[in-house]
């Protein structure tokens, strides 16, 4: 059904003619209420408008306005507005278990796309989610891109940019006063406090250019990337294109190390010939030669050693994409698992002594079931099954899956990917961040993927490109059901999605999201889950571990029933999650007891502890 409306509406000083067209797109799934979408030709006199309009002309897409019942949802595109309407969710059906509203933020990340399609182009969009002045109020930092042609922000438009928390549901930029707009073309970012000074610091991974930035306390940033030693180009390979980052204490020495994902051998002036029709396109990782990751080992003094080599880190080269970290054999020290671009994942077995050997095709985290080769995107780390064994997910293509690897207990690990039914939902889509987390504190950890496509929009005749979120939700008995529509996720326009990170921005206890999209605007997702389902954060700190706690193991039991949480800031594609360990509890107010293994060996416990509030805990002496 469309209509077409033509009015004539006059004010004082002029009169403005209004284009409505009215299209039904459909039935929301579950509920009998339409859809609907509007354009508006956009109009400066127009009072209904007006803000409308503003908003449209400052790029701000994805505002929200309710009005007796209504949800509106504001798009720009050429100078026109449109936005999307339905009946507010107290006129549904039953709600989802998991539900967000969309609120924007005045961030769009630039790659700075071109018709040439160089490979940078379509990995940008790391972000971070971290307390940077310690005011107990999560904050964001994006990664943004630079000029293709020589890697540098030639414009305000790619600066990075970080956004404090106000604590009323809105964000400041204080990008300037913080010194963190960045010099190159940034991809990743990794959270951690790398001196144990109390404050969080960022390393930003980029093309040809990592950057460290020292926390000084006062909301500025120091770049300290020469003083540290992180500045070197590779003795063989020249300089290196990082995607992202993880901050692990390989030794448990107290301090925090460096493990750096490197992606592939790019030369934006020697680029592949990859056409499609007779036009360029984004071309297959296979036609890169294959890097290194580095392991970067922490000396207390600011400064740090690189031991790849030594550690048995850099025999192993790949195209790195995703990194997650946790001890998935309980001997005490933090391994790392890389999903790697068209070869083989890596899984790094620490052995102690800051060495490491790769048993990803001995531990059954290689490949997928199906034997096949797939684009390895985002990875996490962490116990989906409650079993006290963290398990590995990480995302890929459409026709590849999302494969998910449970940890046996005894070394190694068993695919469950379709048993889970996570075959089935994710073949078609495909994904890049990926975050596990309670997101409906049922006590049982779900799955989050920011979804987008790597290729141009140019492909989309041949597969879907642009792509909406997607919130695999845990059925506590090893299955798993996507909830999309059901979640809120078409309140925007599918994009293609890349970054994605976790955290509770308005403290109601329930985790909200951030996603970045490629060519658009960043997605804020506040989560809106219904029920009264109680929760428990833990704030670590560490003394004679490392500040933030990292590589700390967590279990919480409540009404006889037992979770864990694998301490990591590095979580998802290019990104970084550092908020408090988040702990759903359900119905219960008591967590019976909680037992804290810190890295250094100490072993805490607490016993009868109240929900609904975020708890500090410092390290035993």
């Amino acid at each position: 059904m469309v209509r077409q409306v033509d009015r004539g509406v006059q004010f004082k000083k002029s009169i403005v003619k209004i284009s409505v067209r009215v299209e039904r797109l459909g039935m929301l799934r579950g509920n009998g209420h339409p859809l609907y979408t509007t354009s508006y030709a956009c109009g400066d006199s127009h009072p209904a408008l007006r803000r409308m309009t503003s908003a449209c002309r400052r790029g701000l897409r994805g505002r929200i306005w309710r009005r007796s019942g209504i949800l509106l949802l504001l798009g720009c595109d050429a100078g026109s507005l449109s936005f999307v309407w339905q009946h507010a969710r107290a006129a549904q059906g039953p709600r989802s278990p998991i539900s967000f509203q969309f609120q924007p933020i005045s961030f769009s990340l630039d790659g700075c796309e071109t018709p040439a399609r160089h490979a940078p182009e379509t990995m940008a969009g790391g972000v971070a989610v971290f307390d940077y002045n310690n005011d107990g109020k999560l904050d964001i930092l994006f990664t943004n891109g630079a000029d293709i042609s020589n890697l540098k922000k030639t414009s305000p438009k790619y600066w990075n940019r970080l956004f404090r928390n106000n604590g009323d549901g809105t964000f400041t930029d204080v990008t300037e006063k913080a010194g963190l707009a960045g010099t190159g073309y940034d991809t990743g970012v990794a959270i951690g406090d790398f001196d144990n000074d109390g404050y969080e610091d960022i390393f930003v991974a980029g093309v040809y250019r990592n950057a460290l930035y020292h926390n000084n306390g006062d909301g500025t940033f120091t770049d300290v990337t020469e003083k540290a030693g992180l500045n070197h180009p590779d003795k063989q390979y020249g300089p290196l294109w990082s995607v992202g980052a993880a901050w692990v204490d390989v030794n448990n020495d107290g301090l925090l190390d460096l493990f750096v994902v490197n992606y592939l051998k790019w030369d934006g002036s020697h680029e592949p010939d990859c056409k499609i029709n007779g036009k360029p396109e984004y071309c297959h990782p296979k036609f890169y030669q294959e890097l290194p990751n580095q392991l970067f080992l922490n000396k207390g003094d600011g400064t740090f050693t690189d031991i790849s080599e030594r550690a048995g880190i850099r025999a192993h080269v790949g195209k790195g994409m995703g990194v997650g970290v946790a001890d998935y054999d309980g001997d005490g020290l933090p391994d790392i698992f890389v999903a790697n671009d068209k070869l083989f994942n890596s899984l790094f077995h620490n052995k102690g002594n800051s060495r490491f050997e790769e048993v990803a095709l001995g531990a059954g985290v290689a490949l997928p079931e199906h034997g096949n080769l797939i684009s390895g995107m985002g990875a996490d780390f962490q116990d989906l099954n409650n079993d006290g064994f963290p398990d590995v997910i990480l995302t890929a293509l459409h026709n590849e899956t999302f494969p998910i690897y449970q940890n046996t207990g005894k070394g190694g690990f068993t695919e469950v990917t379709a048993k889970s039914g996570m075959t089935r939902m994710s073949n078609p889509m495909s994904g890049y961040g990926v975050n596990v987390a309670d997101f409906d504190n049922d006590g049982w950890k779900d799955i989050f993927v920011s979804r987008g496509d790597v290729q141009s929009p140019n492909m989309a005749a041949r597969a879907p490109i642009d792509q909406p979120n997607t919130i695999f939700h845990n059925e506590h008995n090893g299955h798993w059901v996507g909830l999309t529509e059901d979640a809120g996720f078409p309140a925007q326009p599918p994009r293609r999605h890349r970054g994605s990170a976790f955290g509770d921005f308005n403290q109601d206890g329930k985790l909200d999201l951030v996603v970045t999209a490629l060519s658009a605007p960043a997605e804020l997702w506040i989560n809106d889950s219904p029920g009264g389902n109680h929760w428990l954060e833990l704030k670590l700190v560490g003394t004679k571990s490392n500040r933030d706690g990292i590589g700390a193991r967590i279990r919480l039991v409540s009404d006889g029933q037992s979770q864990f949480w694998n301490v990591s800031t590095a979580s998802g594609y290019a990104s970084s999650s550092a908020g408090p360990a988040h702990f759903g509890l359900g119905t219960v107010k008591i967590a019976d007891e909680i037992e804290i293994r810190w890295p250094s060996g100490t072993v805490q416990k607490l016993e009868n502890v109240g929900a609904d509030r975020i708890l500090r805990v410092q390290e035993s002496r």
